[in-house]
């Protein structure tokens, strides 16, 4: 199986926002964002599709993104942190965490935001240390 640019990032040959791992699964921060604080789930298994997930790893998932979703709302001002599967861009399951105020803040169809690496950095720190 082709390697993903998710699993070169997992075993840090390319860099991340990371926010935390398990022995599972891998968050880090979307570098072109739908909204800020949008983070990256990802299982640590190379998947293409979610639902090829074994069902205690599935789970498992649900279980990791609630905690990461935790720290964000603590990080990032919103009311909501909104959860999206598509799954077309990357042939590596993952799970879209992002912060809500409205309910275009999820629209994927708007351009994406640029953020600075310095504001990426400060982003991850600030969920972080809500972990």
């Amino acid at each position: 199986m082709a390697t993903t640019i998710f699993s070169k990032i997992i075993r840090g040959d390319i860099p991340s926002y990371k926010i935390t791992e398990d022995e599972h699964f891998f968050a880090f921060l979307d570098i072109m964002p739908v909204a800020q604080g949008h983070t990256l789930v990802v299982p640590k298994k190379e998947v293409d599709y979610l639902f090829d997930l074994e069902d205690t790893l599935l789970k498992k998932s649900m279980i990791f993104c609630k905690k990461v979703s935790i720290a964000m709302r603590k990080a990032i001002p919103c009311k909501r942190i909104g959860i999206a599967v598509i799954g077309l861009e990357v042939p590596h399951a993952h799970i879209h965490l992002v912060p809500l105020n409205r309910v275009g803040d999820i629209n994927f169809d708007r351009p994406k935001m640029r953020m600075k690496e310095e504001e990426l950095e400060k982003i991850a720190t600030k969920i972080r240390s809500f972990l």
